[in-house]
């Protein structure tokens, strides 16, 4: 274990980020685990987003009987309205 030496600000702000996390895990947490916390959070994981951002296969089908759907109900919404 080591010493790290950080200013008021920081301190206060990782006592913040603790105390959140010690609501949304139900346990004690200390500012160890809260600087892990932030530094796994800080991870960027670039095969996921570009998997993420990959088309659907019928996206384009599914978008396109959307949109027509949409159109029918405005044009029955119209006619309804007009009566």
């Amino acid at each position: 274990m080591s010493t790290i030496a950080v200013t008021e600000d920081v301190k206060k702000a990782l006592l913040k980020i603790a105390s959140e996390l010690q609501l949304k895990w139900g346990r004690r947490v200390d500012l160890n685990e809260a600087i892990r916390y932030l530094i796994t959070k800080g991870v960027k994981r670039p095969d996921l987003l570009e998997r993420a951002c990959q088309p659907i296969s019928g996206f384009e089908e599914a978008y396109r009987e959307l949109k027509e759907e949409r159109m029918n109900d405005e044009e029955r919404t119209r006619r309804k309205l007009s009566s």
